[in-house]
């Protein structure tokens, strides 16, 4: 039986997630084609058993959002999945191109890079608000980590002359080498800072 290759380019041979608290909720079993169509979207934790690289996929089409404010337009890419798939396979290509390895051993690792382990929530108190830290579900932290990678993929390109899948790329290297130019990773650093500093 042969290997199931991811876009018909890559396979998951030998992909594994270090984290021990992620291991349950990253899905490294490639498919053909990353469209399951959100047929598990009524059952809970239904995006633990979806391909990490549809999640990813999910993510970008939805570049608009940051709390309740558009701070860019995402009409162009909303529901069009078959052009979020061209982005993001091209970006996995360059990242290969850039490190020599399995564009998902990249991906896999930048999101345990870039995934937050504490945030800060407001507690009321006898009428007054506190800062408090607490620790993130898992499902949560690879949310973030995925949501602070298109983000800055799209911060890097949107109105510039850089395309999404350089920005992209770039996002993705930087995530997995933990470098600081990573937005996820400066997010994640400037989270866990707060937390610190509300213990």
């Amino acid at each position: 039986m042969t290997d199931i290759k991811f876009f018909n380019r890559w396979t998951g041979e030998g992909v594994t997630v270090v984290d021990p608290g992620l291991i349950q909720y990253i899905t490294v079993q490639p498919k053909v084609i990353s469209k399951t169509g959100a047929r598990y979207a009524k059952d809970r934790f239904h995006k633990s058993n979806v391909f990490i690289v549809e999640r990813l996929v999910t993510k970008l089409m939805n570049s608009g959002h940051r709390s309740k404010k558009h701070f860019m337009s995402s009409g162009h890419n909303t529901g069009k999945k078959n052009h979020a798939l061209k982005v993001v396979e091209k970006a996995l290509a360059m990242a290969e191109q850039k490190l020599k390895q399995n564009p998902l051993v990249i991906l896999v690792k930048a999101v345990e890079n870039a995934a937050p382990r504490e945030e800060v929530i407001a507690i009321e108190y006898g009428g007054a608000r506190y800062p408090k830290a607490v620790d993130i579900a898992p499902q949560r932290r690879i949310d973030l980590a995925l949501r602070n990678m298109t983000q800055g993929a799209y911060l890097k390109s949107f109105n510039k002359k850089t395309s999404v899948e350089d920005a992209l790329a770039d996002e993705l290297v930087n995530a997995y080498q933990s470098s600081a130019r990573s937005n996820a990773i400066a997010k994640k650093r400037d989270m866990e800072r707060q937390a610190s500093s509300s213990k």
